[in-house]
């Protein structure tokens, strides 16, 4: 027999697309323009699947898929808009959808996310279980993450479906693509959204530093340590600690960081007694740890613990789509900021906004608009008000592709470290000694570029823009 598939959406000519679409697909369909219809067929007659638009007159899709989840545990709702964020994908797998598709949406993705919600239906049919409510966690307001492109849906998706669990996360994506966001995104989504978030930028600091930091110390540990200190595990007890940069800490704090995940306690340095620790390790980096694993510079026994669940962020220029949304936000944050009444991008401002290739992303992105309304003296911006670099990107002599058609070579056989140091210096050069550009096309904070500049003994020309 047939698949049967009820779907709800208020657009009759998308809802005809979907169901003739269907219908070639060999499945039985159904269609309704609201809530309220789609409930009351469910309560006539069988379904196998439905599908819901989120927003429609009368009962939302959220609400049907609540609805559903509470009457009919075993049948599987996807919910889809045309309005992609974190919230209402948090909201939609709380309600108990299967999962969360973007319009327009891609058909042959929309078979496959169709064809496992099915697989799923048979199994739990054949399965003899008791179906238990979860608990929706306290939802706090999440940082401004914006993004409808497929890409940055799957992470909204990922985000939903892991924060209400205990298990580690790994955030991975290039410096200025929104890592500590999402981390925030996962712990006010989590059931530890009313306990402590503390952050810390393991690149910034000294081993010494740093390892006060996460662990605290005891008094007279070292010079300078008048009175206990607890770390960041300890303040952040019963809530989350994100530790943003974690490629780079060093073996000794590799071994201790393990210890956190596997014993979940701490010691302070200098100290004797362990303090048990209850925390929720979201680790970020913008490294290959693989890689760093393959070459032994990166344990792998605390790589497996670290990337339980592991949420790739895209750089920007692999969702340009999303950029005239980012734009819009940023120029509206920083035009009440700055209290000026911009409020419209030209035509040819956003042509260039969406063909640079942002390599700082979208800090690169949110200081370009920042500088732009500093600058404007009227209610459009235009591509006068831009960086040099966004209006005249083959100009640049720093950029990031300009680099990449320049030919590097030595006349000895250097170490890798030296190769390492000599680079920094090249593109420090090349960026006329301004830190925060070399930063940008290395692909690191401006923190971590001066503790390398420090560690080979380079002295900056510039210190910042």
């Amino acid at each position: 027999m047939n698949s049967r598939i009820l779907i709800a959406d208020d657009d009759e000519v998308s809802c005809q697309l979907f169901a003739e679409t269907l219908a070639d697909e060999g499945y039985g369909v159904e269609k309704v323009t609201s809530g309220d219809q789609a409930l009351a067929r469910l309560d006539e007659d069988s379904f196998d699947l439905v599908i819901v638009d989120v927003r429609m007159p009368g009962t939302s899709g959220l609400e049907v898929a609540r609805i559903v989840h509470g009457k009919f545990p075993f049948l599987p709702v996807i919910v889809m808009t045309a309005f992609g964020s974190i919230e209402t994908a948090v909201e939609a797998i709380h309600e108990g959808a299967f999962d969360f598709i973007s319009k327009p949406m891609n058909l042959a993705e929309l078979r496959k996310t169709i064809q496992k919600a099915l697989a799923q239906r048979a199994l739990q049919r054949r399965a003899d279980t008791n179906i238990e409510e979860a608990t929706a966690p306290a939802r706090l307001q999440p940082g401004k993450i914006i993004g409808k492109t497929p890409a940055m849906l799957e992470v909204y998706k990922t985000v939903a479906r892991v924060a209400p669990t205990k298990s580690t996360v790994l955030i991975l994506g290039e410096s200025g693509t929104g890592k500590e966001m999402i981390a925030r995104a996962v712990h006010e989504h989590s059931p530890r959204a009313n306990r402590p978030f503390v952050a810390v930028d393991c690149g910034a600091l000294t081993e010494t530093l740093l390892e006060s930091e996460l662990f605290g110390h005891v008094r007279g540990a070292f010079t300078g340590a008048v009175a206990d200190k607890k770390g960041v595990f300890e303040e952040a007890q019963g809530g989350t600690c994100f530790l943003d940069e974690i490629g780079g800490i060093s073996a000794h704090l590799q071994a201790r960081l393990l210890r956190v995940l596997q014993e979940h306690e701490v010691r302070r340095v200098g100290g004797k007694e362990w303090i048990p620790v209850d925390v929720r390790v979201v680790a970020a980096t913008n490294y290959n740890l693989a890689e760093a694993v393959k070459h032994g510079e990166f344990r792998q026994d605390l790589y497996y613990r670290l990337n339980v669940v592991a949420i790739q962020l895209p750089p920007l220029r692999e969702r340009r789509d999303d950029i005239p949304l980012l734009v819009e936000h940023f120029l509206k944050y920083y035009s009440v900021e700055n209290g000026k009444a911009i409020s419209t991008v030209s035509e040819k401002a956003m042509e260039l906004l969406c063909s640079y290739a942002w390599p700082g992303n979208i800090r690169e992105l949110e200081n370009a608009i920042e500088q732009a309304v500093a600058l404007s003296y009227q209610a459009t911006l235009v591509p006068e008000d831009l960086p040099r670099e966004v209006r005249e990107p083959n100009a640049s002599r720093f950029s990031a592709q300009g680099l990449e058609d320049e030919q590097f070579q030595f006349p000895d056989t250097p170490s890798l470290e030296e190769v390492k140091r000599r680079y920094v210096l090249h593109v420090l050069r090349q960026s006329h000694g301004n830190v925060s550009a070399t930063a940008r096309i290395l692909n690191v904070d401006r923190r971590s570029l001066y503790r390398m500049l420090a560690r080979y003994k380079i002295e900056p020309f510039l210190k910042d823009e």
